[in-house]
């Protein structure tokens, strides 16, 4: 029976379905269907190979991205243990704009008051700057379809640098997750890692974190190098 209810569903026929077939409750039908790990139809479907992938030299490609942090004007209940304290309604947002090399992982922050193309545009003007004192020349810029990195302020200032504009592809952040592992790095050993009497000392602390992460961090992907190691040994520099 167990071996009937397994080609009915390799048929991609529901439990419901199965049971009338049977004549079987569908309670049973749908127990051994979770037996077998097949309670879900998307069980029967091939998974996605991981592609991962990393640019052979600093500067092919950097990954940019956004988060949204709640403004807070007291401490909240990491500090004080109160879940009512912390963040107010009125207190706003700030945006944590990152920029994170794919070769190397040399990453780049700046915490600015918004996310649209005028704060965007200046944040990858000086990205590349930043990245251009260390000897990386930027020739592609990946990021996610949001309406700043489609404006054409944006894509003025990618032009001035020289630079092609790579976009995900639409639902699938995982094309950008050099930038997305990178925030929820930050967000574990930065923005929750410690508690903040206000969000002005978050922002604060967010450029000695980026120092410390590039400077001292060893990071696996890069066999245990810390960016700034990796992109000098790229760059043939002496560290």
């Amino acid at each position: 029976m167990i071996g009937q209810i397994e080609a009915l569903r390799r048929q991609r026929m529901t439990g419901p379905a199965i049971a009338r077939a049977l004549g079987m409750p569908r309670s049973t039908v749908g127990l051994i269907l979770r037996r077998l790990g097949l309670g879900k139809l998307s069980a029967l479907d091939p998974k996605v190979p991981i592609v991962r992938y990393e640019r052979a030299a600093p500067g092919e490609m950097i990954h940019l991205d956004i988060k949204k942090l709640g403004r807070f004007r007291v401490e909240g209940h990491r500090v004080t243990g109160d879940r009512q304290a912390g963040r107010s309604r009125k207190a706003g947002w700030d945006f944590l704009h990152v920029c994170v090399d794919d070769a190397s992982r040399l990453a780049y922050t700046e915490v600015l008051p918004s996310e649209g193309q005028a704060d965007t545009t200046a944040f990858l003007e000086r990205a590349i700057a930043w990245l251009g004192r260390h000897g990386v020349v930027v020739q592609r810029v990946m990021t996610d379809n949001g309406s700043a990195y489609r404006s054409k302020l944006f894509a003025k200032a990618l032009q001035a640098a020289g630079a092609r504009h790579v976009r995900t592809r639409p639902y699938t952040p995982r094309t950008n997750g050099k930038a997305e592992r990178f925030i929820q790095t930050s967000l574990r050993e930065w923005a929750y890692g410690r508690p903040y009497a206000c969000s002005e000392d978050r922002a604060r602390a967010i450029k000695p974190w980026t120092d410390s992460y590039n400077l001292e961090r060893p990071h696996s992907g890069i066999r245990g190098l810390t960016p700034w190691q990796r992109v000098n040994n790229l760059l043939g520099n002496d560290t």
